[in-house]
Formats: structure tokens, C-alpha cells, sequence
């Protein structure tokens, strides 16, 4: 066996700078940021090939609800093991993944009754897409299929893949794939004042070419953690109803107890007409993503193959047995533990200890919404003015947080702390103290006020 466990931190990094490509990194600078090994995990901890443990504050890209190694999900992917690791889902099914759509069915908002999987939180998104504009041109006979526009907001991201990053503000990848993309307009971030009115005005210069509004309710993650106000989700809602267009609500991040419940339309009472699911559905352990959609979308793909309604998408891995059995492990420990019960105490506390950074003269703004937070570094928080992007203030608040024990991953000068949801009230406030003391050592302490 040749996993990389006989080897020193120093020569996996050699291997590794050597012969790895990393997602969402500047290579130019990865070596210099000393990038964690990691070749193992304890309960809410990260452990290093030179034995270093390193609390995990962002959840290891936000999925991660319950720490590592959870025995009822380790113990599940075992004894699905012992039975199959993977058959095709095309044409065909596997026990675990049909059991699955039917929890997920009752648990998700009134009104989704099927699941299309998938891997992942761009795919998911993707499906949702693909099935909003195939369903507009099969409905009626097709009587709307000029309805063809998606509606998004501010600086939104909602994956990589072309569909996906169509949706997204982000000019980076916009602009580079733009002639590839499905025709979409931004309204202002939910955050920004007026966007209702914009918005409204959006739905109304749209028309009937409106296909669907995506949100991710409560939320936006990757866009710098910009949070909504109360109500917000349901006013998309009443918008995309008036307009007879569909809302596609994008719980990739927020979905399975980060927003203090286990979907965050439930918050709102929201249900929308496509869910999009990834990240904590399998806990962390396995890629899986779901596409939950209601029956009148579902009836309009019906017909005789001969007729050409078929949505003709899917992916090798759709639905497979272990992803699955670790999913139902997931939804096991919500339902057998008092974790839902305990979140909104754990989300009031988190906010306790945010703000006591508010004294820092770098932290700008302090976003939170349930288990999640974006601390925004400011060079001049009263004039609202950024550091200079070379200077990678929120890397290096991650680096000295990570010195201190603890594993950030910022977005920008955003300090991301997005911790499992099983974190203790003692590990919560050593993760918040770690952030105060890095952003201390690297932007500065706040000036002692004398008499």
C-alpha cells in the first residue's frame, strides 16, 4: 500500500508541489502559504503528516457537519461494503439511493416529490438549470419557450460548471466563459439596500422570458458570506409566483442544519419548485448531490421515448450505494440526537463571541447567518476601504490562526469560520479567540483609549 503514510510532511509537500494541481489556488504563491498535509481526522480535528493537530473551522469546505470519523457514518459505509460499492443508476436502481429520495421527499419544504442525484453542489445546480429551461419548452406543448432567462444576485456563485457559472457575478469566470453561457441578469445582493425594488423591476422588464430565480436563501456563501434580511426569501418567492416563473433555491451550503434548521427555506416557510442539495448530505464523507423538484415539473418529461422529452443528463457515480448509505447515516444522527434542538443556542453563542471582535479596527463588518460567518477585514472600516489585494490580508490571518491550532480558509479579506455543527461551547470560543488573536498579529490590536 502506498497512501503517503510512511511520509514525512516535508516529502509529501515535495510530491506535491511536484505533480499536483489544486483547485482555486495561485501556485505561484501556494508553496510560500506552507499548505497543510493532512492524513487524517479525529472528531473535530485535522491531523498533519507530522502530527500537529489543527481544529477545523471551516468545516473542510463547509461539508463536514459532525467532525471525522463518526462512528454511525464509518459504521454504515462498512456494511454497505460488504454488500456493493457502486452499480449504474441509469435505467436501473440501487436500494440505498431509492430509500434515500424518500426521506429526503419528507423531510424537504411541501410540495418536492422527486430527486434527481448528482455529485456535487455544481452539478445540482446544473440539473436544476438544465430541467428549468427543458421543462419551459415541453409545458403547454410548449407554448413558453421563450422563457429562457435566469435571474440571480450581486456577486453570486453557484459552481464551476458552464451552467452553474453562468449564474455567477464573479467577472473572473463570467467573462472568460460568456459565450458558453445561459442568458442571465444580476440583481442587486440581497444585501444591498433597494434590491427588492430592483428586484421587483427585474421581474417585471422580464416578462414571460423569465425562466427561473436562483437564490441561496439566507445566505450567499462564496459571493464574501452576505447575509439577507428576515423575509427576503419569501419575497423571491411571491416575485417568481407573480411572474409564473420558477424559483430555484440553492441550499448546496445552507442545506442540512447550518442555518440553524435542516433546510434554510424552512426558516422562511418557502418551498421552492427545485432544491439544490450537496456538501453536509453525506456528512463529509462521500461526493453526493440531489436535484429535488416537484411533480408538475416531473410530468412534463413524460412521454414515449419516440417523442424526444427525456432529460438526458447524468453522471457515472448518479446515486451510488456508499454515498448514499453514509447520507442515511447523516439523517440519522438529526434525527436521533438533539442536534437540531441544540443549534439555536450554538448559533446565539457564536454571535456572543463575534462581537467581541467589533473592537479591532480591521474587522469592517461581521456577517453571520446560523453556524456561519464572514469576518470582512478593512483597511479603513469608516471609509469602507479595502487592503490592497497583493497583500492577501485574510490568507495571512489563516496563517497565523492555523500557527495557533486552528484551520481557516478565507474568501478574499473574508475570514471564513464555518465550524461542524457538533462543535463544543469550548471549542467554539477557541476557534473565535484564535481569529481575534490572528487578526491582532496581523492588521493590528485596537489603540488603548487613556484618560
Amino acid at each position: 500500500m502506498n497512501r503517503g503514510d510512511e511520509r514525512n510532511g516535508a516529502q509529501l509537500r515535495e510530491l506535491d508541489r511536484a505533480h499536483v494541481w489544486h483547485p482555486f489556488t495561485p501556485h505561484s504563491a501556494y508553496a510560500d502559504d506552507d499548505p497543510l498535509m493532512v492524513v487524517a481526522g479525529e472528531g473535530h480535528y485535522l491531523i498533519d503528516a507530522d502530527g500537529r493537530r489543527y481544529l477545523d473551522g471551516v468545516s473542510s469546505l463547509w461539508c463536514n457537519l459532525f467532525g471525522h470519523r463518526r462512528p454511525e457514518i464509518d459504521q454504515a459505509i462498512r456494511e454497505q461494503l460488504d454488500r456493493i460499492a457502486h452499480a449504474t443508476f441509469l435505467g436501473n436502481a440501487t436500494a440505498p439511493a431509492v430509500t434515500l429520495a424518500k426521506r429526503l421527499v419528507d423531510k424537504a419544504p411541501a410540495g418536492l416529490t422527486r430527486v434527481f442525484y448528482s455529485d456535487n453542489g455544481s452539478t445540482a445546480v446544473e440539473v436544476a438549470l438544465k430541467m428549468a429551461l427543458q421543462y419551459w419548452q415541453q409545458a403547454d406543448g410548449g407554448a413558453q419557450k421563450q422563457r429562457n432567462a435566469f435571474l440571480t444576485f450581486g456577486n453570486a456563485y453557484h459552481g464551476d460548471t458552464i451552467g452553474s457559472v453562468s449564474l455567477g457575478g464573479i467577472d473572473l469566470f463570467h467573462e472568460r466563459y460568456r459565450p458558453l453561457l445561459f442568458p442571465t441578469i444580476q440583481a442587486p445582493s440581497p444585501g444591498v439596500a433597494g434590491c427588492a425594488q430592483a428586484l421587483e423591476a427585474l421581474v417585471s422588464r422580464l416578462g414571460h422570458t423569465l425562466a427561473a430565480i436562483v437564490l441561496e436563501p439566507g445566505l450567499q456563501g462564496a459571493a464574501g458570506m452576505v447575509t439577507q434580511p428576515a423575509g427576503f426569501t419569501r419575497r423571491v418567492r411571491e416575485l417568481a409566483d407573480r411572474a409564473g416563473a420558477l424559483l430555484v433555491l440553492d441550499e448546496v451550503a445552507v442545506g442540512f442544519g447550518r442555518s440553524g434548521q435542516l433546510f434554510a427555506s424552512n426558516k422562511e416557510g418557502v418551498a421552492p419548485d427545485l432544491l439544490c442539495l450537496a456538501k453536509g448530505m453525506t456528512g463529509g464523507y462521500l461526493p453526493m448531490a440531489a436535484t429535488l423538484t416537484t411533480e408538475r415539473i416531473f410530468l412534463a418529461f413524460l412521454g414515449h421515448p419516440s417523442e424526444g422529452r427525456t432529460f438526458f443528463h447524468g453522471h457515472t457515480y448518479t446515486g451510488n450505494p456508499l454515498a448514499a448509505a453514509a447520507a442515511h447515516a447523516t439523517l440519522d444522527i438529526f434525527e436521533q440526537t438533539d442536534l437540531l434542538a441544540e443549534l439555536p443556542g450554538k448559533v446565539a453563542r457564536l454571535a456572543t463571541l463575534l462581537d467581541a471582535l467589533r473592537v479591532l479596527p480591521a474587522v469592517g463588518d461581521i456577517r453571520q447567518y446560523g453556524l456561519a460567518a464572514g469576518i470582512e477585514l478593512m483597511a479603513d472600516r469608516e471609509t469602507g476601504t479595502s487592503y490592497p489585494a497583493v497583500e492577501r490580508r485574510g490568507m495571512q490571518v489563516c496563517g497565523a490562526a492555523r500557527r495557533r491550532g486552528v484551520f481557516l480558509r478565507p474568501l478574499g479579506d473574508v475570514v471564513v469560520v464555518m465550524p461542524p455543527l457538533t462543535l463544543t461551547d469550548e471549542e467554539l470560543a477557541m476557534l473565535v479567540r484564535v481569529v481575534h488573536e490572528s487578526i491582532t498579529e496581523v492588521c493590528g490590536a485596537p489603540v488603548a483609549v487613556t484618560a
